[in-house]
């Protein structure tokens, strides 16, 4: 078993440097071991006013990738050293961008533009990829049925955009991103490594070789295709009681997925049709694709 780099003591040291050094109030702290499986900080300073970050040392692109993701103004109060004591230096992350995690170290990221609120349905342009597919009013449906927990493994097939939403909201565990299409694939890799989420593994299929590998997912959204019906079933033999959401454009499709879902133990599979029209130049609304979206859960 790995030994654990940041035990309560040093915690509560490193609690107390800050606290004595900073005119932060420790109360609005939100602190974060980045050293464990699944941990990503640039969403949780995004949401906080302020982070205590315990830091592995080694890690050489921390500050150019929060730079990059428009933190640039937070300030970092930090030390030169592994240890709690001596004098503390802060500096904005957009003059850090050239300089890494030296020494296994806390670090206290003050983020005073944060937003508090859990980011649903972002508008597209903050996607480093295509995610016109599924616009951000479908998108915040769809999270609301996945209800996603903080601590949740997550299985998304086809599509990018849900994938990082879903990893801002299971902050603590983990998701499974499955893209067949190589671009794609590419897209939501460069994506990923934009927002550093440390917490999303891509893959090109689903199979029960690559979710015996992982851990069981709580919560799965397919875009339907022609096997669908197949990672149904991958997915239910892993765990039988997961929350499954189905995407599906065509009304035929979205019948067969209800059956789909009956057939694999899901007796009270809910469709519905979400309808969008937004207000054009000229003054009137024009209508945006209407999908189905399939949901169930069978009680176990």
């Amino acid at each position: 078993m790995k030994k654990e780099q940041f035990t309560n003591e040093k915690i509560l040291s490193w609690m107390q440097y800050y606290a004595d050094r900073t005119p932060i109030d420790l109360e609005q702290i939100k602190m974060m071991d980045v050293t464990k499986k699944n941990k990503n900080l640039i969403p949780t300073v995004e949401s906080h006013k302020a982070v205590l970050a315990f830091m592995e040392a080694g890690d050489q692109n921390i500050f150019y990738n929060m730079w990059n993701a428009g933190l640039g103004d937070c300030q970092v109060w930090y030390n030169e050293g592994s240890v709690p004591e001596g004098d503390v230096k802060h500096d904005k992350v957009s003059d850090m961008i050239n300089r890494g995690i030296n020494a296994s170290a806390a670090m206290l990221v003050v983020n005073e533009n944060s937003r508090n609120t859990i980011k649903i349905g972002l508008d597209n342009p903050y996607f480093r990829i295509n995610a016109s597919g599924i616009g951000s009013e479908v998108r915040t449906v769809i999270l609301n049925k996945m209800d996603i927990d903080r601590e949740d493994t997550v299985c998304v097939v086809g599509s990018s955009a849900l994938s990082i939403e879903a990893a801002f909201q299971a902050s603590e565990g983990k998701v499974i991103a499955v893209e067949y299409n190589g671009h794609d694939r590419d897209a939501l890799e460069e994506s990923v490594a934009y927002y550093d989420l440390r917490n999303v593994e891509v893959f090109d299929h689903v199979d029960e070789e690559m979710l015996k590998a992982e851990a069981s997912p709580d919560v799965a959204f397919l875009t339907a295709s022609a096997s669908t019906e197949q990672e149904v079933k991958f997915l239910l033999r892993e765990n039988p009681g997961m929350n499954i959401v189905i995407y599906t454009l065509d009304f035929v499709a979205a019948a067969a997925m209800r059956g789909t879902l009956e057939k694999a133990g899901i007796k009270e599979a809910e469709v519905l049709q979400i309808s969008v029209a937004r207000l054009a130049a000229n003054n009137a609304f024009q209508a945006q694709p209407a999908p189905w979206i399939i949901t169930g859960r069978r009680e176990c």
